[in-house]
């Protein structure tokens, strides 16, 4: 039932599976997950992410992007926990995060260190 719940973040992930592999980039499956990397998701993650330096790593329901294989492997722990926040929030994740992440900056905080997802995730 959780991954119907998260299948339409799931599916903005899955479009990006098909490119990924044509640009040279890595797919596999971690523990029920999708794991992609190189290739475009390193130029979308670098150049497309609104935060300073890009991001190293980008949940999207069961799909992880990363710039590499190291990305990946550092921050499995902190996607890991984005998965399970997809799974909660299913459908509402994405819009949730941006809304939550536009509250955050309109307070003066950071938009994505003070984001509550971003805190759960840090362990924060």
């Amino acid at each position: 039932m959780l991954y119907l719940w998260a299948l339409p973040t799931t599916c903005v992930g899955l479009v990006l599976v098909p490119l990924v592999l044509a640009s040279g980039g890595r797919v596999r499956v971690v523990r029920g997950v999708i794991e992609i990397h190189g290739g475009i998701a390193r130029f979308l993650l670098r150049r497309c992410v609104p935060l300073a330096g890009g991001a190293s790593a980008m949940t999207l329901g069961h799909v992880i992007i990363g710039q590499d294989q190291a990305c990946l492997d550092a921050s499995r722990d902190h996607e890991r926990v984005h998965v399970r926040q997809c799974q909660r929030w299913g459908p509402l994740f994405i819009p949730a995060y941006l809304i939550a992440s536009a509250i955050v900056r309109f307070r003066g905080g950071d938009a994505y260190l003070d984001n509550p997802f971003e805190r759960e995730a840090y362990g924060r």
